[in-house]
């Protein structure tokens, strides 16, 4: 078992065969640079110890590749979402947590607010916000280093909010030369708007050639 001292972590590929790369360290904004730098990225049980996690594959979208259904270009046609950047980070976060709380316990904690937060004040962590009449229905938050955006979580309370949010994202991606979206680990919500698997190592051939 590898473990984080001073925010040095080890390489990448060091990863076990589920993906845990280190133990341990904090959660400082440095160290979370240095990990996202790396690909590596923080999920653990508020009772355990800091995990840091690297797998293989990853999960990755193209913001050119997004694919938007015919019953989703029906749903933006309408006009039923609007949109918004930076606007409610601490809502969006929160509500991640809630969310997440309500299904089967979250990783997202206090210690994890805070340090997100954090970085957002940074100008490194970003949320993007769906809304209704005026509500907050959905969103995400992540990192962004240089031309990549590191997807951590999302919610939604209506249908198709969250979809409307990641592709409103991708637009505003391929405007702001936002050259690839991480999306860490695989599911079939993300995989129908466009996101595949790539290998670890062609993963970290992106990292260095756009952060």
């Amino acid at each position: 078992m590898h473990f984080v001292f001073d925010g040095v972590f080890p390489h990448p590929e060091l990863a076990d065969e589920d993906g845990l790369l280190a133990v341990g360290g904090d959660l400082l904004p440095q160290t979370l640079i240095n990990a996202y730098r790396i690909g590596a990225y923080p999920w653990f049980n508020e009772e355990d110890p800091i995990l840091w996690w690297n797998p293989n594959p990853r999960l990755v979208l193209f913001p050119s590749e997004v694919k938007v259904s015919n019953s989703m270009k029906q749903v933006l046609k309408k006009g039923k979402f609007s949109y918004s950047i930076n606007k409610q980070f601490e809502e969006v976060i929160q509500q991640c947590r809630n969310i997440r709380i309500l299904q089967e316990g979250t990783w997202i904690s206090p210690e994890i607010v805070e340090a997100y937060t954090s970085m957002h004040y940074l100008g490194l962590a970003h949320s993007v916000e769906v809304w209704e009449n005026g509500d907050l229905v959905g969103g995400f938050y992540g990192i962004q280093l240089g031309k990549v955006f590191f997807g951590e979580s999302m919610f939604s309370k209506t249908s198709n909010a969250s979809k409307a949010a990641l592709i409103y994202f991708c637009l505003h991606a391929m405007q702001e030369g936002i050259a690839l979206i991480d999306c860490q680990q695989s599911t079939a919500h993300l995989m129908s708007l466009g996101a595949k698997e790539i290998s670890r190592s062609e993963f970290l051939e992106h990292l260095n050639r756009f952060i």
